[in-house]
């Protein structure tokens, strides 16, 4: 019989649920420099860039350790992984409130935070989903893909509230504390394989005695993540996707994530108020990526990719005017950008699989997710930069708008007149 008829609950859903907490601190804990950026800078008296810089050593490191998270899930386990990223993100945020000089920012919220954000993040949902869903997959990796909305959602506000009355070093205790707290959920109920728990992946036939252990591969992770590598390179498809995708992480993550509170302060909005407009994004985000990946599908996902893209772009455009501008224009914007916010991975993930074959998907999708870091660590500098430079982030903003648009026209030609390149290698 099917492994989800038996009335109980499968405990997939058990280590999804756990696996959607870890993910939510995590996303906490990459939300959290945003309300942090002008009080760090004015205690310390460091420039805009200096400060962003510390953020894109952040970010560019969390996206470099994706592609080779799955060997430590091979030889680690999902859980013993997990409580390790958890470790790094609270210890890194925890000694961070008795750093005094730039270096210890960079070592402590740029490698530590960096490596430990790397190894909870999208990839471990896709390691989940894969190895404990047969069906219901594309909902769960939708669900935990959604987790990083929700916990800008759930930490922001708070982190802009602490901030405010006790000062920058308190949002990283909260980070420290969320990440403890999630120590014991991860010990206590996750698993690293269905057999560990006595039953098949959900919606997998046979009966639970019957469960074995999946077997295990002799190529080393870390080797055969470079190998399909050198092969996605020589494809011209991969570098439209990471391409497309170093756009999108540029103008989300890096630019709008990291700066939108500082320019809003800039403009004279209060930062709780300020921290609300990413909650609220967040909130849009989780209808926008569910949205995506119904549609994704249906429709041609060159189309999706093109839209999402294109009406990025303009609304990045519009932000210095809806920044200055009555209140409804930046609400506006605030509720058109959170639907866009991540809807562009489902198209993404498909485009991946129909280039370059369901076996090397996922990992070509990890070195896309590592573009999309490096486009959100260029972006999370230089706009600081160009803040430091200009007075004002006008200059970041449409300069996004504008590649956001370059990036719409890119992806139309992926995988049109072409054959799954790497399918058969």
């Amino acid at each position: 019989m099917s492994s989800k008829s038996s009335g109980k609950l499968h405990y997939a859903w058990i280590v999804a649920g756990v696996t959607f907490v870890t993910l939510l601190a995590a996303a906490g804990a990459r939300a959290a420099p945003s309300v942090m950026l002008q009080p760090i800078g004015n205690e310390f008296q460091w420039s805009r860039a200096k400060v962003s810089s510390i953020v894109s050593v952040n970010i560019f490191l969390y996206g470099l350790v994706g592609p080779f998270a799955a060997a430590l899930y091979q030889s680690l386990g999902l859980r013993r992984t997990m409580l390790l990223a958890m470790a790094l993100i609270g210890t890194g945020y925890g000694l961070s409130t008795q750093a005094t000089h730039y270096w210890q920012f960079i070592l402590l919220w740029g490698v530590v935070v960096g490596v430990g954000s790397g190894m909870a993040a999208t990839v471990l949902g896709a390691a989940v989903a894969n190895r404990w869903f047969t069906e219901r997959r594309g909902l769960v990796m939708g669900l935990l893909t959604a987790s990083a909305a929700t916990g800008q959602l759930i930490f922001l506000p708070s982190f802009a509230a602490a901030v405010t009355r006790d000062g920058w070093r308190s949002a990283p205790m909260i980070v420290a504390v969320a990440s403890a707290l999630a120590l014991p959920v991860i010990w206590l109920f996750m698993r690293d394989q269905p057999a560990e728990a006595g039953v098949r992946p959900y919606g997998e036939i046979g009966a639970p005695d019957k469960v074995q252990a999946p077997s295990t591969t002799d190529v080393n992770p870390a080797r055969r993540a470079l190998t399909v590598l050198g092969e996605a390179v020589k494809v011209r498809d991969f570098w439209l996707l990471a391409g497309s995708f170093f756009v999108c992480g540029a103008s989300t993550n890096g630019l709008i994530g990291t700066h939108l509170v500082s320019a809003a302060i800039d403009c004279g909005i209060p930062e709780v108020k300020s921290a609300g407009l990413l909650a609220l994004m967040g909130i849009f985000d989780l209808a926008g990526t569910t949205a995506s990946g119904w549609l994704s599908d249906r429709y041609n996902c060159r189309y999706l990719l093109f839209g999402y893209y294109g009406l990025r772009g303009l609304s990045l455009l519009f932000l210095p005017s809806a920044l200055v501008g009555p209140s409804t224009w930046l609400l506006i914007f605030a509720v058109f950008y959170g639907l866009d916010w991540i809807a562009t991975v489902p198209p993404t993930v498909r485009l991946c699989g129909e280039v370059f074959g369901r076996e090397k998907a996922s990992i070509v999708f990890g070195w896309v997710v590592a573009m999309h870091q490096l486009g959100a660590a260029f972006a999370a500098y230089m706009a600081g930069a160009l803040r430091t430079i200009s007075g004002s982030y006008a200059l970041a903003f449409t300069s996004a708008g504008a590649l956001c648009l370059i990036a719409a026209v890119g992806v139309l030609p992926i995988g049109r007149g072409r054959k799954a390149a790497l399918a058969a290698a």
